[in-house]
């Protein structure tokens, strides 16, 4: 039985926390959220679990959008993960960002529930050529650690861990993590949270094959332009606006199902 005291988990977010990379539009996705859910579910029979994450999202809209509904759900455990989406995007303004975060943090503080944040990766050593929106990074996770700090709430910092860097933890597009980046940060939560076991979730992984030089410029050129670049070009300007219909995927709290053999 796992030990903790929560019994009603509610996660918000954008494409992080509603598991791109670990799943498929036709199988439905996991990630690390709901990964997390069934740590914490193991041994508690009660416990329930919702996800209001949305891919898109910038940080306000998950404010504005998922906020109130989490409120509502009188969480005891509740993650807020945001952010990426606005680094890329036109118009990026730092302290709006960490604004909508911070107003985030205090109202389920407030409201009694236990905050769980994670912040942004060192970008710089998962893709290269993404180096110049490193400053971004520093700056916002700076923000959203001086804000947890100033709520109470849990902060998984990802940024200065190795294994964070590590290709196995990101799906192709380095935007999303893998299956087992996911499986990585979720089993980090639960150790930041004091749940016992976890202890060693950041452990480096068997070493990879050398690339050659030439081997990781194409991997670069793939990554620029068959990933990265249609990314960005949905969040400039003058790109359309998606409207892509995505909700919530678990938008009530309900009892988790644990993976066979759990």
């Amino acid at each position: 039985m796992t030990s903790h005291p929560y019994a009603r988990y509610v996660a918000v977010g954008d494409s992080r926390t509603e598991g791109l990379g670990d799943g498929d539009e036709h199988r439905g996705y996991r990630g690390w959220a709901d990964r997390l859910a069934e740590i914490l579910a193991a041994g508690h029979p009660d416990f329930t679990y919702a996800n209001l994450a949305v891919r898109g999202r910038v940080t306000e809209q998950v404010k504005d959008e998922q906020l109130g509904p989490a409120l509502a759900l009188k969480p005891d455990l509740a993650t807020v993960v945001a952010g990426v989406e606005d680094l890329m995007g036109p118009g990026y303004d730092a302290a709006r960002t960490a604004r909508a975060m911070e107003e985030m943090f205090a109202e389920l503080t407030g409201a009694g529930a236990r905050v769980a944040t994670v912040t942004i990766p060192d970008i710089g050593r998962i893709a290269p050529l993404a180096r110049r929106a490193q400053p971004r990074v520093i700056d916002l996770n700076a923000r959203i650690r001086a804000a947890a700090d100033r709520h109470g709430v849990v902060v998984l910092d990802l940024f200065p861990r190795r294994i964070a860097a590590d290709p196995r933890l990101w799906s192709r597009d380095r935007m999303h993590a893998s299956p087992v980046g996911h499986a990585r940060v979720a089993a980090g939560v639960a150790d930041a949270l004091g749940v016992p076991g976890y202890a060693d979730w950041a452990r480096p992984l068997p070493p990879l094959a050398p690339v050659s030089a030439l081997g990781g410029a194409a991997q670069e050129v793939w990554w620029l332009a068959g990933a990265a670049g249609p990314w960005v070009r949905r969040r400039t300007p003058w790109w359309p606006p998606r409207h892509d219909g995505h909700t919530a995927k678990r938008p009530g709290l309900v009892a988790v199902t644990l993976p066979e053999g759990a």
